[in-house]
């Protein structure tokens, strides 16, 4: 029997996610990379006591609509803000966990004010590198990133070549929801520019991998040389709907153009 990782809805990719799970999510804060329909997904599931990792833990859709002011905003946008909207998290794990500005106070920041959440923010190639761990099998790692700062905080440190470095731990995750822009039925994923960023890194670092993918193709019609994220790493396959896609094409044609 051929191998099919294609899920039929975004609902049943993300059903068995539990209560207390560790969930990564892709992307680095913007639409272009946001695991959106998942995260969507997710909301209407309702799993609590949630810890999620990213880059950022995210703003929720109701502040997008203030971003939405003063940038074009995608009404399919949903990011991990929602979740914290929700009452669903307990614990944020990031390198941005709130905005910069005093204008975007994100449900995630009200809750950590009111000392009903937690947070543990990480560096970004910190962040990105306890993943990578998780992903290769490896524990723990010395970092020479954060000696002297809150970073090193009741961590184990050692000095390495005449530095002080800090133990990091691989962050395990029980699922990790990403997005890329096509997939074949095996698996294998191809990105489109900063798309890639944390979503190719948290690809195999969970133990369930779910993507969400503009296209979906047969077994061998991806060109090799572009494939980022082998099929090993990835577990189950949804594909976002036209309307999910439909600005992402007509970018993408535009690009092309310009390229000509």
């Amino acid at each position: 029997m051929a191998i099919n990782k294609v899920v039929a809805s975004f609902d049943e990719a993300v059903k068995d996610i539990f209560d207390g799970a560790t969930i990564l999510i892709g992307g680095f804060g913007t639409p272009g990379g946001s695991p959106s329909y998942l995260i969507e997904a997710l909301s209407r599931q309702g799993a609590k006591d949630l810890t999620i990792v990213g880059n950022t833990v995210g703003i929720g859709k109701e502040l997008m609509q203030v971003v939405a002011s003063f940038m074009s905003v995608p009404e399919w946008w949903y990011d991990g803000g929602q979740l914290a909207a929700n009452r669903q998290v307990r614990k944020g794990i990031a390198a941005f966990p709130v905005s910069a500005s005093p204008l975007l106070v994100s449900p995630f920041e009200k809750q950590l004010r009111a000392g009903e959440v937690e947070i543990e923010i990480v560096p970004q190639g910190t962040l990105a590198e306890r993943i990578r761990a998780a992903k290769a099998g490896i524990g723990a790692f010395y970092c020479p990133i954060g000696p002297g700062t809150m970073v090193e905080k009741g961590k184990e440190t050692k000095v390495i070549d005449g530095k002080k470095h800090v133990l990091e731990y691989a962050i395990k995750a029980d699922f990790g929801l990403i997005r890329a822009y096509k997939a074949d039925r095996l698996g294998n994923l191809i990105y489109r520019g900063t798309s890639r960023t944390f979503n190719a890194t948290m690809a195999g670092a969970a133990k369930v991998t779910i993507v969400e993918v503009d296209e979906v193709v047969d077994a061998g019609e991806l060109d090799p040389e572009r494939i980022a994220t082998p099929a090993l790493y990835i577990d189950r396959i949804v594909v976002r709907p036209d309307e999910g896609r439909a600005q992402i094409k007509q970018k993408i044609s535009k690009e092309e153009q310009l390229q000509t």
